[in-house]
């Protein structure tokens, strides 16, 4: 797959090996995230205001994604000692520690390599997402524009979705949790045969065959800050 976009790596594929320098030191992934979730994101710069407020709301935000067994890592192409220079800062005029490391990428090796440098910004990352599971394999990316903030609600949303998804072997529906159609409940992969099919109204309560659902468990983390 990764192939077909020029080597870039895609949902699906396993994260590739590499070696980066961070501001909690060396850092080797996938393999040090193994075992735990990853949200890897990168931004455009250190000292730009809607990074400043992406990065305060990920540090407030940063018990909720630990208690759901997931690291954050930042990344950008500053070096390393503005990388921490805008850290002090954040903690010394808005009071906001930030727990989590950063990459430094000076030349754009690693984000290049990630496809976080687009065409019309070859200077600088666009707002790039990676959800890596523990088995370091890369399971949805979003991007965002220069000019717009993430959105940390959704990140939660959607890395509790894939996680509640896995556990009970569902999709999950437009807006989950708070679906217009059944509310919090999985949706039954479709039936790939005839036989399966006849008994699944059966089983299941349906719209018809091929659109089941089903309660399913989860417990949802505290509301975003």
């Amino acid at each position: 797959m990764a192939e077909i976009m020029g080597n870039l790596p895609l949902i699906g594929d396993k994260f590739p090996d590499m070696t980066v320098q961070t501001t909690y030191g060396v850092k080797k992934l996938p393999d040090d995230y193994k075992g735990k979730w990853l949200i890897l994101f990168s931004h455009p710069g250190d000292f730009t205001p809607v990074c400043t407020t992406e990065f305060v709301s990920f540090a407030q935000n940063y018990d909720t994604f630990q208690g759901l067994n997931t690291d954050l890592l930042g990344l950008s192409v500053d070096q390393v000692q503005p990388h921490m220079k805008w850290v002090q800062w954040i903690e010394e005029n808005l009071g906001q520690n930030i727990p989590f490391p950063i990459i430094a990428d000076p030349l754009g090796t690693t984000a290049t390599k990630l496809g976080m440098i687009q065409p019309t910004r070859k200077t600088s990352t666009v707002r790039a997402v990676f959800f890596i599971d523990p088995t370091s394999t890369i399971r949805l990316i979003l991007y965002y524009p220069l000019e717009i903030g993430r959105n940390i609600s959704e990140i939660i949303r959607a890395l509790v979705a894939l996680q509640v998804g896995d556990a009970n072997k569902v999709a999950l529906p437009a807006n989950w949790p708070n679906n217009e159609l059944i509310g919090n409940k999985g949706i039954i992969p479709p039936p790939t045969d005839i036989p399966t099919a006849e008994k699944r109204e059966g089983e299941y309560t349906c719209f018809d065959w091929w659109f089941c659902y089903k309660e399913i468990d989860f417990k949802l983390p505290p509301q975003p800050k």
